[in-house]
């Protein structure tokens, strides 16, 4: 039995929500590490951890708003920001449980005799404070609502063509403002960091994502290639007809 128009969009937009939420949570957690470019690459900066993996976030935005609309974006975005407190919120208290004192021991024996602290550590990881989560769901909000809107501006001002202006446009604005938003209320609001450190940090991390942004054009295009083929035609042009229509909501 082949599956029905409705069941094919049904599950692309499943698919394409799961790719996208996991790794928006992945991000924002693993984000509370900064590491040296210099060291990896060479190139004297520092990146979140988290940076590593947001293009997968953009790109997966800009193919939903390819076929769902701005609607279809900002539902799933606001899901995200939930399931995000959610999961900030469950680590939090799992950082207040009594550690286990063979779990200590444990694990100062696998540290080489050397003093240490398993469950200091797990805090020291995990418990990323409240700036941190504010600054990371602001940031993630605005820009999705700002990546969705300047989508759909660029596709009702091209007509429908240009896919590659209105995907990596769109994200190139909106990553801009991420980039900045997520330091400055984590790091300087709430946290020890100099406007400095702010600014250095946020500009290598944006011009890591605007590199990403046009080398990934490529699989915003294969994607598109491999939707259509799934969809099939009829089933494609209406629901990116669907997507333009319902942009407004």
């Amino acid at each position: 039995m082949r599956p029905s128009s409705a069941h094919k969009k049904q599950q692309l937009y499943l698919v394409l929500s799961g790719i996208f939420l996991v790794n928006a949570l992945l991000a924002e957690i693993i984000g509370v590490k900064i590491f040296s470019a210099d060291k990896l690459i060479g190139l004297p900066g520092s990146l979140t951890a988290g940076v590593l993996i947001w293009p997968v976030v953009f790109v997966t935005t800009d193919i939903i708003n390819e076929y769902f609309g701005k609607a279809g974006v900002l539902r799933i975005s606001y899901l995200t920001v939930v399931l995000i407190l959610f999961a900030f919120g469950v680590i939090y208290l799992t950082t207040k449980l009594p550690p286990a004192d063979f779990w200590l021991d444990v694990n100062k024996a696998v540290n080489l005799g050397r003093p240490f602290n398993i469950d200091f550590a797990y805090q020291s990881i995990f418990r990323q404070g409240l700036g941190i989560v504010i600054g990371s769901v602001v940031a993630f909000a605005v820009g999705q609502v700002l990546d969705a809107t300047i989508f759909e501006a660029v596709r009702k001002a091209t007509g429908g063509r240009f896919i590659w202006l209105r995907a990596t446009g769109s994200t190139l604005i909106s990553q801009l403002v991420d980039s900045f938003v997520v330091l400055y209320v984590a790091f300087y609001l709430f946290g020890n960091w100099s406007l400095g450190q702010v600014v250095s940090v946020a500009n290598f991390n944006y011009w890591y994502k605007f590199a990403a942004a046009i080398l990934l054009t490529p699989v915003l295009y294969l994607a598109h290639f491999l939707i259509d083929r799934y969809l099939g035609p009829e089933e494609t042009v209406e629901l990116q007809e669907e997507a333009t229509e319902n942009a407004s909501v």
